[in-house]
């Protein structure tokens, strides 16, 4: 695993043969981070990296100056992966909360400032975890909500949806809460792109 960018940039990590969490890859993270940081400031934001796997978004956030990061991880094997990297950046900005995504988001009762969120696939219910944060108490005005999926997911007709990227097979769903982000994106018109 590989951090791009900031304080951490260039730092590697060997991944556990046994972590069975699909990461982002280097270029679709590389992209999606830039499209981010001109959405919205990363230095000072409250992160959350829910279904974080390796670890290898949270570790970014915290790279490029982010106040605090949450990261949800269910698995023990990736959690413990992510406690160790930390030790090793010796990085206190981190909170790792070993808990199911889902329970996490029904019971937040405390908004981010930016969100990601990289469920499995495959998951069961996939189709319903950007509406259920949509209605959630994560999010509040200005918050930007980045939702990894396959081609298989289109979520334009869903509120506050902002763009669309697509990174070789990666795609993402951005929102952005506030008042200028409320209104219907007109045909579903999307921003696919395959560079930053």
């Amino acid at each position: 695993m590989r951090i791009i960018r900031g304080k951490y940039g260039r730092r590697r990590f060997s991944v556990p043969t046994n972590i069975t969490a699909r990461p982002t890859t280097d270029f679709a993270r590389e992209n999606i981070f830039n499209v981010i940081e001109n959405l919205t400031d990363i230095e000072g934001a409250r992160c959350l990296d829910l279904f974080a796997g390796t670890g290898a978004v949270t570790f970014e956030f915290l790279s490029r100056e982010a106040a605090s990061v949450t990261a949800v991880e269910k698995s023990p094997v990736q959690a413990r992966f992510i406690e160790k990297v930390a030790r090793e950046l010796h990085d206190d900005n981190l909170r790792l909360l070993r808990t199911d995504a889902l329970r996490f988001i029904r019971e937040a009762r405390a908004p981010y400032d930016i969100i990601f969120v990289d469920p499995p696939y495959d998951m069961e219910g996939f189709g319903e975890i950007p509406g259920a944060i949509l209605d959630s108490q994560l999010v509040k005005e200005g918050t930007l909500f980045v939702m990894e999926h396959s081609k298989a997911y289109n979520f334009t007709r869903l509120p506050h949806f902002l763009e669309h990227r697509a990174y070789g097979s990666v795609n993402f769903s951005l929102f952005l809460i506030g008042p200028s982000a409320t209104a219907p994106v007109g045909d579903g018109d999307e921003v696919d792109s395959e560079e930053a």
